[in-house]
């Protein structure tokens, strides 16, 4: 399989993946332009840029791109490992690292009005958008609009699940490419999906209610055993302070938040 083609594969597939492309060269070198290496999170790789202390140091540098989502040209000179350089080859090279994300994916949990609307927001905005509630939904227990049981439709999230935070992770990877909004109904609901969710490697988790709300949830969590550290990843309450009143400008608020968090 070509590595362009690996490399839509697998961003397809929600897989982040950064491409190194040795773009210039002058003298002796293991790779000439257009030499092409795929690097994933894990450090694990597909192809070769010319092997070695050199190669060591793209891939060190490419899952640093996919940490933070920006290019690199990194140039390297191949003449004096005793003055830093990563090889003896006698000459120079250029590199290019570009990161290629997948689709940013936001779960809302609670598909309620609040829960809706940031949905119907985070669509918008561009995100993959997986909806879930541990309640039968019909049109009826949403906003007005298109039918929510239908994923994929016009203002419909692309998948819903009804079920439990377990039917919600069965078989799905959960990364920092992924953003989980609580806008449940209770305490009881937050704090049975909390554990879960924290185990996972989601980029953020935001909690709606009040400071009296969250206190109350964490209390519980903490009694029940789960790391303070992990519930110190938790935003809550949730979304940035804009005196938000309506479904609306509560998703509002909501995904400015996430998309600052994506950002920084």
């Amino acid at each position: 399989m070509s590595l362009l083609r690996q490399l839509s594969e697998a961003v397809d597939g929600g897989v982040a993946v950064a491409s190194a492309t040795v773009v210039d060269t002058s003298r002796s070198v293991p790779r000439r332009a257009g030499a092409k290496m795929l690097v994933f999170r894990d450090g694990s790789i597909s192809g070769t840029v010319g092997g070695g202390e050199m190669e060591a140091r793209v891939v060190s540098e490419a899952v640093a791109a996919l940490a933070d989502g920006r290019c690199r040209v990194l140039s390297y000179r191949l003449v004096d490992p005793g003055r830093g350089d990563p090889g003896v080859c006698g000459g120079d090279v250029q590199i290019f690292v570009e990161p290629h994300m997948p689709e940013p994916t936001v779960i809302v949990m609670g598909y309620g009005h609040v829960g809706r609307a940031v949905a119907q927001l985070a669509d918008w905005l561009g995100f993959r958008v997986v909806a879930t509630d541990d309640r039968p939904m019909t049109s009826g227990d949403a906003p007005e609009g298109p039918d929510p049981g239908v994923p994929g439709g016009d203002g419909a999230p692309d998948e819903l699940v009804i079920g439990s935070v377990d039917d919600l992770l069965e078989g799905r990877t959960l990364d920092q490419d992924v953003s989980v909004v609580l806008v449940t109904r209770n305490v009881d609901v937050d704090a049975a999906a909390l554990p879960a969710l924290l185990a996972t490697g989601a980029g953020y988790v935001g909690v709606m209610g009040s400071e009296r709300r969250w206190t109350t949830t964490r209390a519980r969590l903490e009694a029940d055993g789960v790391d303070p550290a992990a519930l110190d990843r938790v935003h809550a309450p949730i979304g940035i302070e804009m005196g938000a009143e309506t479904p609306e400008e509560i998703a509002l608020s909501i995904m400015a938040e996430v998309v600052a968090h994506r950002r920084t």
